[in-house]
C-alpha cells in the first residue's frame, strides 16, 4: 500500500526502511551507483606519475603526455587530462564568465577604423600603485592618455568617452586585450555609443603593436622622469600629450604628425 500511494515498488520501500535508522527524523542518504574499481583504470603509479609530471613545471595536458612517452609510459591524452581534472589541477573556467566574441580586424583606410586601447601598471618608488589608460589610432597614430588610481569597465568607458571629446574623428572600432576592464559589458556599452570593440587573439601580442609602441615612447620619454606621485605624472601626461600629436614626427606615417594625418583626411 505504502508502494502503491508513493509509485515506487514494495521492495523499494522495504530497502529504505532498512536504511532510515532515525525513524524519518533525518533524510536517507543517497549511496552512488558508480563502481569502486573499473578494470580499464589507471594504476596508482600512473596517476602518480601524471601528477608528479604537472608539478613540476605546471606544463599543459599535451606536453605531460608527451613526456610521459619519452620516459616510457603509454598513456592516451584522454586520459591524462582526465587525471588532471579529476586532481583538480587545471584551471577552469568560471561558469559566470561570458565569452568574448569578437569581430573581425578591420582593414585600416582612415582615421578611426581602428584604435588600440590599453593599460600601465605604474609601481612609484614610494609604493603606491596606480595605472595609465592608453590609447592610439592606427592611420593617424593619434594617441591619448590618463592616470587613474583604479581600473575597471566604468573607468575604461569614461576615459574612451574623454577621448572622443579630444579627437578630431569618431571611432569606429576599438581593440583590447582581455583584461577584466574591457570585459563583454565594455563591449555592449560601446555599441550604445556607436562603436564596436574587438579583443585580440589570445598570446598574440603583435595584435597591439601600436599601443603597446606607444606605451614604452610614453614611459621612455615622458614618465621616464623622476616622479614620485600620480598627479605628477599626471601632469607629465597632459604637458606631453599636445607634443606627441601635434609636433613628434613619426617613422610610421613617413616622418608626419598625427595632427597632420587627421587633416590631410579632412
Amino acid at each position: 500500500m505504502v508502494g502503491r500511494h508513493f509509485g515506487v515498488g514494495s521492495s523499494t520501500v522495504s530497502k529504505w526502511i532498512k536504511k532510515d535508522r532515525s525513524y524519518g527524523r533525518t533524510p536517507i542518504l543517497t549511496l552512488s551507483s558508480r563502481p569502486h574499481t573499473h578494470p580499464y583504470a589507471l594504476s596508482r603509479r600512473m596517476v602518480n606519475a601524471i601528477v608528479t609530471q604537472r608539478l613540476k613545471r605546471r606544463r599543459c595536458a599535451e606536453v605531460i603526455h608527451k613526456e610521459l612517452a619519452q620516459q616510457g609510459i603509454k598513456v592516451s591524452l584522454s586520459s591524462v587530462k582526465r587525471t588532471l581534472q579529476r586532481c583538480h589541477l587545471l584551471r577552469e573556467r568560471s561558469p559566470w564568465k561570458r565569452w568574448h566574441i569578437s569581430e573581425p580586424r578591420p582593414f585600416v583606410e582612415n582615421a578611426g577604423d581602428l584604435v588600440q586601447i590599453d593599460t600601465i601598471h605604474i609601481v612609484t618608488r614610494a609604493g603606491e600603485r596606480f595605472y595609465v589608460y592608453t590609447l592610439i589610432d592606427v592611420y593617424s597614430r593619434w594617441a591619448w592618455a590618463k592616470v587613474v588610481s583604479r581600473i575597471n569597465t566604468h573607468q575604461s568607458l569614461r576615459f574612451v568617452q574623454e577621448a572622443r571629446r579630444h579627437a578630431e574623428f569618431k571611432f569606429h572600432m576599438l581593440q583590447s586585450d582581455h583584461g577584466s576592464e574591457f570585459s563583454t559589458w565594455f563591449t555592449e556599452h560601446m555599441l550604445v555609443y556607436g562603436m564596436n570593440h574587438r579583443h585580440s587573439r589570445v598570446r598574440q601580442s603583435n595584435d597591439n603593436a601600436h599601443v603597446e609602441r606607444f606605451n614604452r615612447t610614453l614611459q621612455e620619454e615622458c614618465l621616464g622622469i623622476v616622479l614620485t606621485q600620480p598627479k605628477e605624472f599626471a601632469k607629465a601626461i597632459r604637458e606631453y600629450l599636445p607634443y606627441y600629436n601635434n609636433e613628434r614626427l613619426h617613422l610610421g606615417i613617413n616622418l608626419k604628425t598625427p595632427r597632420e594625418c587627421v587633416q590631410a583626411i579632412d
